[in-house]
C-alpha cells in the first residue's frame, strides 16, 4: 500500500512540474514577442523623432531640433505656445529637421584635422617615432635596431628599421631620424617641424 502511494505521489509530481514547464514556456513566448514589439515600436518611434528632443522646463515647453556638421550645431526650438499647441509644434519640428538635414547634408563636409603628437614619455631616444628595439629571428637571434614608426594616413601605421650590427650605433640611429623625418614632411608638408616646434614652445610657456 505504501509503494503505490509514493508511485502516486511521484506522478502527480510528473505531471505537475510538466504543467508548470509548459506554462513557463508559453509565459516565455509572450514575453518575448510582447518585448520584441515593444522594442521595435521604441526603435521605429526614435527614428520619426531623430533630431528632435522634447523640452518641459520652467516656462519653456517645445519641440527642440539640433543639427550637426563641421562642428557646427544648427539648432531651433518650437514653442507649444507660439505653435498652436504641442502636436503643432512637433509637426513643425519635424518638418524643419527634415529640411535642415537636406541643406546639411549639401554643405560639404571639411576632412578631419590630423592631431600632431608633440611629446611621448614612453620615448627614450629623443626623435619621436624613432625607437631602439630587439628583434627576434625565425631561429630565436637576436637583432639590435632603431624602429620607425609613421602614419601616412588616419588608422594607417608603417614603419621600418634600421640594424645597428650593419650600420653601427650612431649611423642606425642617425638613418632612423632622417627616415623619420622625411615620411613627416611628406605627410604635413615642409614646414611641419618649425610648427611642432613652435607647438613645444606653446606648450613649455
Amino acid at each position: 500500500m505504501q509503494i503505490l502511494k509514493l508511485t502516486a505521489l511521484k506522478i502527480a509530481s510528473f505531471y505537475t512540474s510538466r504543467n508548470i514547464f509548459k506554462i513557463l514556456n508559453a509565459y516565455y513566448r509572450v514575453s518575448h514577442k510582447t518585448n520584441n514589439h515593444n522594442l521595435h515600436t521604441i526603435m521605429a518611434r526614435s527614428k520619426v523623432n531623430k533630431g528632435i528632443s522634447r523640452i518641459d522646463s520652467g516656462s519653456t515647453h517645445g519641440w527642440f531640433v539640433r543639427g550637426y556638421r563641421n562642428g557646427k550645431t544648427y539648432s531651433k526650438l518650437f514653442s507649444d505656445r507660439k505653435s498652436g499647441g504641442k502636436g503643432k509644434a512637433q509637426k513643425l519640428a519635424k518638418a524643419y529637421r527634415d529640411e535642415l538635414n537636406n541643406e546639411l547634408e549639401a554643405i560639404p563636409k571639411k576632412p578631419r584635422q590630423r592631431r600632431i603628437v608633440v611629446s611621448d614619455s614612453r620615448n627614450t631616444t629623443g626623435e619621436l617615432g624613432v625607437s631602439r628595439t630587439t628583434k627576434i629571428g625565425p631561429n630565436g637571434t637576436k637583432h639590435e635596431c632603431y624602429s620607425v614608426s609613421w602614419r601616412p594616413e588616419p588608422g594607417v601605421q608603417k614603419c621600418t628599421s634600421f640594424s645597428i650590427k650593419k650600420y653601427g650605433e650612431k649611423k642606425a640611429f642617425k638613418m632612423a631620424v632622417e627616415h623619420r623625418r622625411k615620411m613627416m614632411r611628406d605627410i604635413h608638408g615642409p614646414n611641419f617641424y618649425k610648427k611642432l616646434s613652435k607647438q613645444k614652445k606653446a606648450r613649455a610657456a
